[in-house]
């Protein structure tokens, strides 16, 4: 049973009075020490490649990284390391050793060279997941609105299905962009669809959410609200939306749901019922129309990956063929 659980930390909009301290309010760690408390509790990496002469490198220790708000998301949600990309140590990364590349002034270290290619920009900013397979890197002075889509990118593993330049415009539209335009989904609570499936019988879509899940707040804001995807899922489905939280008591196929502390945090016992124990953050549960569960979509989804599934399953192709021979159809043939 995997789930991701974190504590919401809410973005300021507004302007912030800042430390000036040239460290800022991040507790900063070595690559070493970073590595170590890795091997003991996962996170990932935020790595602040610097250099001693980059006055926008300490710019950003007295700005961004003296936001309280951001400091105390990147305290406790990564490993954050200060690297100065022209250190005369030599240093283990990943189980390689990494050297000077020469006793010279202002000359790149081995491992800078292998985090920035040859674009050796300060101040770049480096995201590492916690088994070191994905890396994204960000170059330039990173201002906070630059850089909170990125920390949630990352630690909500919205990686692992989106490209960051379109979750990125989600996350613009969700919390900064006033003139976006949404379209809204008829929603229902679990005892009205019971209802209408005995008139009109549709497969069901359950939204799973939490207040501390940012992901799922630019997924509601965003890719629910796109108009080709709220046409259709007010066509095809009957949706719930569902606090993860809630601590409301649900009756689901005769049994009594109701909110207790599970894994070591408190939530409805609903939302692993309607995911058969397949819960993350954010979860669409996809039901036929007897409440059986069919698939629980357990990963941040843009409108274009939403909208094949969602077909996938309203027009039963589920039943004749897997996904993959399905996207296979999908393919213009030559």
């Amino acid at each position: 049973m995997k789930m991701l659980i974190s504590v919401l930390v809410a973005f300021t909009l507004s302007l912030n009075v800042f430390s000036q301290s040239e460290e800022g309010l991040v507790k900063w760690l070595t690559i070493k020490e970073a590595q170590e408390l890795n091997k003991k509790q996962p996170k990932p990496f935020l790595i602040d490649i610097y250099t001693d002469w980059c006055g926008w490198c300490k710019h950003m220790m007295k700005t961004t990284y003296s936001n309280p708000n951001i400091a105390n998301y990147i305290n406790t949600f990564y490993y954050p390391i200060k690297f100065n990309a022209e250190t005369k140590d030599t240093i283990e990364y990943n189980g390689k050793m990494y050297k000077p590349t020469s006793a010279a002034p202002k000359t790149p270290h081995e491992l800078a060279i292998k985090f920035l290619g040859n674009s050796l920009s300060y101040p770049s900013t480096i995201f590492v997941s916690n088994n070191y397979e994905f890396n994204l890197l960000s170059q330039g002075y990173l201002e906070d609105k630059k850089i909170e889509p990125l920390l949630i990118y990352v630690v909500e593993n919205v990686y692992k299905t989106t490209a960051y330049e379109k979750f990125s415009a989600q996350f613009d539209h969700t919390f900064y962009d006033t003139t976006f335009v949404k379209k809204h989904i008829k929603t229902y609570s679990y005892k009205e669809i019971e209802k209408l499936q005995k008139k009109k019988p549709k497969k069901v879509l359950v939204n799973i959410y939490a207040g501390f899940c940012n992901s799922c707040k630019v997924q509601n804001a965003t890719t629910l609200k796109d108009t080709a995807i709220a046409n259709y899922i007010n066509k095809n489905f009957y949706v719930m939306n569902f606090d993860a939280e809630s601590s409301d008591t649900i009756m689901y196929k005769n049994e009594k749901c109701f909110k207790t502390a599970l894994n070591g945090y408190p939530l409805n016992s609903f939302a692993f019922k309607v995911t058969n124990n397949r819960l993350q953050f954010p979860t669409i549960a996809v039901l036929d129309e007897k409440s059986v569960h069919l698939d629980a979509l357990n990963s941040f989804l843009s409108p274009e990956a939403l909208l094949p599934i969602l077909k996938y399953y309203a027009e039963d192709k589920f039943k004749t063929m897997n996904w993959q021979e399905y996207v296979n159809s999908l393919k213009p043939t030559k």
